[in-house]
């Protein structure tokens, strides 16, 4: 009997039926088997990324359909599996649980714990490829993304909703600036959603730890696809992340998620499909891959007041080689997203963290989203930086330099010393409006660069004792009048006083 045949059983024999009388099964077999994929015969109405059940349990989704064949991605591991073993059709597509159960977990890309703390109970289980917003469901993305790293909120600021990528050399603080800025919706009402795809297992570590020690861990899911895991489970992994997120976003909440990183999951991408004897285009990568990324990062999105109102801002991480930005991967994700981070080694290794480059790097929704008081204080924050950078360069050569100019070097190296910051420390709005009026005003011009990162550290304990109000009310409003803008000088300038006396 040919193996794409009807097979008749009878249900009284069959665990799998509670009904008497026979019924229809279609029933393939498999041809192949290696590194994850295997590849299948018969099943002639499986359908593209149908669910496909093997003989001894372990599950896979059809990802390539050819007359003769199918190409099956394995969402287990294959030690179980052999040439002859039949494969059933589900008639379904891969599907992950979500709920707010899932908060506070660690999870695999099925939704299944890796923390040992017992199951968990879902509220519904939706499919991980879904369809993005229409443009007529969408908003304005005008609400702003705190992420507490000074640097990213005056000069690249974010907006919930939107899509902006984090991209730099290995080892460039990508991952720490994505963590910081998940600990810093520790004190707004974001759920947030972590998902590590091809992540050494130390490195997913060290990250858990710092958002169980510093976030708020109870309203954040981290979901893990290890680099020893199926690459089928690595590729699910953001699709099936992005699926937990936007069940907070269509129940009018917001949410961040952060993947760790694209780069990864296209390099799985593209050995996925030359296992499966897809053409290879450039760099190898299959014709698709474009798409695939297009249609994971086109579901973050602002919702109209019609569809609830909520949020859900992407935070992609790409690698580059050697600072390349025009290869393949980079390139497609720039276009895609909304605006781009990068991270420079060179900056990285002279001890300047973040290493935040702020002539390549860009928000395409910038000061919308602002806060009004930092989009006033920091409205010439990039220009005056940017023509610091520059001078820099030329006073290397040596000569003598007039007023003005030494002037603009000493505002911008104490403005590079106020951009350092530590990690895992995010600020809050009212210290970075502080701390950028400082700089604006001169303040910090006559003190020494230890002193600028003392003054740096006692901020919030100054601010708490000489502007309380005034800090309540920028952290409430986002705004700064000018009674309250005069009586946050004063501060400052007492303050500024003090170290340089002290200095003396």
């Amino acid at each position: 009997m040919p193996d794409d045949a009807i097979w008749l059983k009878d249900a009284a024999a069959c665990v799998e039926s509670t009904a008497l009388g026979p019924f229809a099964e279609h029933r393939g077999r498999v041809e192949e088997i290696a590194d994850g994929v295997a590849m299948i015969s018969g099943l002639p109405h499986v359908r593209l990324d149908e669910l496909l059940r093997f003989e001894a349990g372990v599950f896979g989704f059809a990802q390539v359909l050819e007359p003769d064949r199918i190409g099956c991605v394995l969402l287990d591991a294959a030690h179980a599996l052999q040439a002859g073993d039949a494969v059933h059709g589900t008639g379904d597509v891969v599907r992950v649980p979500v709920g707010a159960g899932f908060l506070g977990r660690i999870v695999d890309p099925l939704g299944r714990p890796l923390d040992g703390k017992g199951p968990i109970t879902a509220e519904v289980t939706l499919p991980i490829e879904r369809e993005a917003p229409a443009i007529i469901d969408r908003d304005l993305v005008v609400n702003p993304v705190q992420t507490g790293v000074l640097v990213v909120d005056t000069l690249f600021a974010l907006g919930r909703g939107q899509r902006e990528l984090i991209i730099g050399d290995p080892a460039t603080g990508k991952t720490t600036l994505a963590i910081d800025t998940i600990i810093a919706q520790r004190d707004t009402d974001m759920f947030c959603i972590y998902v590590a795809v091809g992540q050494k297992t130390s490195a997913v570590r060290r990250a858990v730890d710092a958002l169980q020690t510093h976030a708020a861990f109870d309203r954040c899911i981290v979901v893990v696809a290890g680099p020893a895991t199926p690459p089928g489970l690595q590729w699910i992994a953001p699709f099936a992340g992005m699926t937990m997120a936007e069940h907070f976003r269509d129940k009018g909440q917001h949410a961040l998620i952060v993947i760790d990183d694209l780069t990864k999951h296209a390099a799985t991408h593209r050995e996925i499909a030359l296992l499966t004897r897809q053409s290879p285009g450039r760099e190898a990568y299959p014709g698709d891959v474009f798409y695939v990324h297009a249609r994971l990062l086109e579901r973050a999105a602002k919702l109209s007041q019609a569809k609830g109102a909520g949020s859900l801002t992407a935070l992609p991480i790409a690698q580059t080689e050697a600072g390349n930005l025009s290869a393949y991967i980079p390139t497609n994700l720039i276009s895609i997203t909304d605006g781009q981070i990068v991270l420079d080694a060179r900056l990285f290794q002279e001890g300047q963290k973040p290493a935040v480059d702020v002539g390549v790097s860009v928000s395409r929704v910038g000061g919308k989203t602002q806060a009004p008081a930092l989009r006033d204080a920091a409205k010439s924050l990039r220009l005056d930086y940017a023509q610091f950078l520059e001078m820099e360069v030329f006073t290397r050569f040596g000569g003598t330099t007039e007023p003005r100019v030494q002037a603009q070097l000493t505002r911008g190296a104490r403005l590079r010393a106020v951009l350092r910051q530590n990690q895992h420390a995010p600020m809050r709005l009212a210290e970075e409006v502080a701390l950028v009026l400082a700089v604006q005003e001169g303040l910090l011009d006559a003190l020494a660069p230890d002193q600028v990162a003392k003054f740096r550290t006692d901020l919030a304990d100054a601010l708490k004792t000489g502007a309380a109000e005034t800090l309540r009310k920028v952290q409430t409003t986002g705004e700064l009048d000018k009674a309250d803008r005069q009586a946050l000088l004063a501060t400052l300038l007492k303050m500024a006083a003090s170290l340089g006396s002290s200095d003396v």
